[in-house]
C-alpha cells in the first residue's frame, strides 16, 4: 500500500513536495470545491428546519440526515470502489450527485422530497470517498502521505468553514441558489478528476471478485481482527463522538442563548466555524512543524485533551467562549485524525483500502450522527451547556480508556512492515506506489 521510502529523520515531508504531484493537486482542487458545496448546503437546510420548526432535535435531525447513508449500506458501496476503476468510480460519483442537485433545484418541489433527494446524493458519497482514499497511497510516498492527508483535513475545515458562512448567507435569501451552488461544484470536481489523474486498473481484477456481501465483511474483519487497525479506529471514533457536537447543536444553542447579546445568526456561524479553524490551525502545525515521531507520541495525550476542551461548557458561557472551547477541541482532534489516518492507510494491505475506508468512514458517520442526535434529544430536556459539558466529561473517560489501551511502538512497526511487503508483492505495477522524484512527468493510460 505505501512505498518502501521512509521520512528523513529531521524531520516530515515539505508542503511543496506533496504539492508538486500534479494527480495530488487534481483531486485536492476536486475535494475542495465539494466540500464548500455540501457545507453551503447542509448549513442552509439546517438553519432553514429550526427556523420553521423551533426544535432542536428536528434541527439535528436536519444536521445528521447526511449521515444516513453511510449507516444504511456505506461498507457495501465504499467495496465497489475496490472491483472498478478508481477514477471512474469519483467521476461517476459526482455526475450522479450533480444531477441530483439539478433535481432538487428545481422551483416547487416539496420539501420532503427535497430531504429524499439530499438522501439519495449522499448515497454516491461512499464509493467516491472510498476510491479517492484507496488512490492517495498511490500518489504519495512515504511521510508525504500523511502531510498530505494532514493538507486535506485542514482545507476540508477551511470548506467548511466557508460552506457554513455562505450558507447560512444564502438561506436567508434562496436555498435554491445553495443547492446550484453544489450542483456545480461537483460538475467541476468531475473535470478535474477525469483529467487530471491516471486511470489505474481496479484493485480487485474481474476473475478475483467473490460476493459483494463477502468482500464487504472481509474489511470489516481485516480492521477489527487486527489490533492496531482495531486500536485506530476506535481512537478516531472516539475523538469524533465529542467534537461534533457543537456544530450539531450550533443553531439551537445560538438561538437560546439570549443572554450573551450577541445577533443569534452571528453567533451560530461563529460556534459552527470555530472547531474547524482549531482544526486548521492544528493541522498545518502538525503536517508542517512537527516530526514524524513526535506526532505519533502525541496521539495518546491529545486523544484525552479534545473532550476535555469541551468540559466547561458546563459553565454556560457565552458564545464567543463557546467557540474558543469549540477551536480548543478542533485543535487537539487535528492531531489525531490526519496521523491516525496516515498510520491507518500504512497499516493496510493492498486491495483492502476502499474496504477498509468504508469501515472507517461509516463508523465515522454513523457516530457522529448519533452523537448529533442524542444530544439534541437531550436538550430537549435539559440545557444544552448542561448536556454538551457532561457529554464531553463522558468523552475524558473513554478517551483516556482508549490511550491506555494504545499498542506499542513494535507491534505498530511490524504491522506497517507487514503490510508494506504484501502491498509491493501482489499489486501491479500501474497501483503500486509512486517511487522516487515526484517532479517526473506522469501520462494517463486511457
Amino acid at each position: 500500500m505505501v512505498s518502501d521510502e521512509r521520512p528523513p529523520p529531521e524531520g516530515p515531508a515539505t508542503f511543496r513536495e506533496v504539492f508538486a504531484q500534479g494527480e495530488y493537486r487534481a483531486i485536492f482542487l476536486a475535494n475542495t470545491l465539494t466540500w464548500i458545496g455540501d457545507y453551503v448546503a447542509k448549513a442552509a437546510v439546517t438553519l432553514l428546519v429550526y427556523k420553521e420548526t423551533e426544535s432542536v432535535a428536528l434541527s439535528a435531525a436536519a444536521f445528521a440526515v447526511s449521515y444516513l447513508p453511510w449507516l444504511i449500506g456505506g461498507p457495501l458501496l465504499a467495496t465497489i470502489a475496490e472491483r472498478h476503476r478508481y477514477r471512474q468510480i469519483m467521476v461517476v460519483c459526482d455526475l450522479i450527485r450533480m444531477a441530483l442537485m439539478l433535481l432538487i433545484a428545481i422551483p416547487g418541489i416539496p420539501v420532503p422530497l427535497i430531504l429524499a433527494l439530499l438522501f439519495a446524493t449522499t448515497l454516491a458519497n461512499p464509493p467516491s470517498q472510498a476510491a479517492r482514499s484507496a488512490l492517495m497511497p498511490l500518489i504519495l510516498p512515504g511521510d508525504r502521505l500523511v502531510v498530505g492527508l494532514s493538507i486535506n483535513a485542514s482545507v476540508g475545515q477551511a470548506a467548511q468553514v466557508v460552506g457554513y458562512l455562505l450558507g447560512a448567507a444564502v438561506a436567508t435569501v434562496n436555498t435554491t441558489a445553495a443547492l446550484l451552488m453544489n450542483a456545480a461544484a461537483f460538475a467541476l470536481s468531475a473535470v478535474l478528476v477525469r483529467f487530471g489523474t491516471r486511470n489505474r486498473a481496479p484493485a480487485i481484477a474481474s476473475e478475483q471478485r467473490r460476493h459483494l456481501l463477502r468482500e464487504t465483511a472481509e474489511g470489516f474483519q481485516l480492521v477489527f481482527r487486527t489490533p492496531v487497525l482495531r486500536a485506530i479506529a476506535i481512537l478516531v471514533f472516539g475523538a469524533v463522538l465529542c467534537s461534533i457536537v457543537p456544530e450539531g447543536l450550533a443553531a439551537a444553542w445560538a438561538n437560546e442563548g439570549t443572554d450573551s447579546g450577541m445577533n443569534a445568526g452571528m453567533a451560530q456561524a461563529l460556534i459552527m466555524a470555530s472547531s474547524p479553524v482549531g482544526f486548521i490551525l492544528g493541522g498545518l502545525l502538525m503536517g508542517r512543524a512537527v516530526a514524524p515521531s513526535r506526532r505519533i507520541a502525541l496521539l495518546r495525550p491529545l486523544a484525552v485533551i479534545a473532550p476535555l476542551m469541551l468540559v466547561p461548557s458546563l459553565l454556560d458561557p457565552p458564545p464567543a467562549v463557546v467557540a474558543l472551547l469549540a477551536a480548543a477541541c478542533g485543535f487537539a482532534v487535528a492531531g489525531i485524525l490526519p496521523v491516525a489516518n496516515g498510520l491507518f492507510v500504512q497499516a493496510l494491505p493492498h486491495g483492502y483500502r476502499a474496504r477498509a475506508f468504508g469501515v472507517m468512514a461509516t463508523g465515522v458517520q454513523v457516530i457522529q450522527g448519533a452523537a448529533v442526535l442524542a444530544t439534541g434529544l437531550l436538550a430537549e430536556h435539559y440545557p444544552i451547556p448542561i448536556v454538551v459539558g457532561l457529554w464531553s466529561a463522558a468523552g475524558v473517560v473513554l478517551m483516556t480508556f482508549v490511550a491506555r489501551r494504545w499498542p506499542d511502538a513494535q507491534t505498530v512497526e511490524a504491522t506497517v512492515e507487514a503490510a508494506r511487503a504484501s502491498s509491493v508483492g501482489s499489486a501491479t505495477p500501474s497501483e503500486k506506489p509512486d517511487q522516487g522524484n515526484v517532479d517526473r512527468p506522469r501520462h494517463a493510460v486511457t
